[in-house]
């Protein structure tokens, strides 16, 4: 008996996708993602996959926090490099940040002397234009250190340590501004002078 059109006929080896490669092949390894990253949010119509529940430590282990304990310290990573290097190291650190998955939007970069090429032409815009930007929290923002302080805070801060009289300031608001990950490029020695020797 022939098929009708609204019959379409489905065989038995498409079954979707496969959850071990081909003989032959083999699987790709995800690559690192650097420093924390929220869980993706589930996709749509269709229920997120339960969080796993962290297991306790120790029959000792104090208990967690409420509400009202303050944030967690974010991580911090140096990446060494001279005051005419930082502005390119921070560059890469951004790069490799979207490459890994990272969102546009949860990245903050700010410059401690000249300030980046993209702040420098949007600013050209006027501040308005600028700022809106940094408001539609959509996109990787620049800002030099004096205009750091407006910006709010976002999950990534890079910093980029290239010089001016504000560096030694800027690290710890840009520390304030980090939520989980803030990455300093410049010279180690200044910044475990004002971050600590933990950096």
């Amino acid at each position: 008996m022939p098929l009708l059109p609204e019959e379409p006929q489905i065989h038995e080896s498409a079954q979707g996708p496969r959850a071990t490669p081909a003989s032959g092949r083999v699987a790709p390894t995800p690559r690192p993602v650097p420093g924390p990253r929220p869980a993706a949010p589930p996709r749509p119509g269709r229920p997120g996959p339960a969080r796993p529940v962290p297991a306790q430590r120790a029959a000792h282990a104090a208990p967690r926090p409420g509400p009202s304990a303050p944030a967690a310290t974010p991580q911090i990573q140096l990446i060494p490099a001279s005051a005419e290097g930082a502005l390119d190291a921070a560059e890469e650190a951004v790069d490799l940040l979207l490459d890994s998955g990272r969102a546009p939007g949860d990245v903050l970069v700010i410059t401690t002397g000249e300030p980046h090429p993209w702040a420098a032409h949007e600013l050209s815009f006027g501040e308005a234009a600028y700022w809106a930007q940094h408001d539609a929290g959509d996109d990787v923002f620049y800002a030099d250190a004096s205009a750091a302080e407006r910006a709010a805070s976002r999950p990534v801060v890079v910093v980029a340590v290239n010089g001016g009289t504000d560096a030694v300031a800027a690290l710890p608001k840009a520390l304030g501004r980090a939520r989980t990950l803030l990455i300093v490029c410049g010279d180690p020695q200044t910044i475990n002078s004002v971050l600590g020797a933990g950096v």
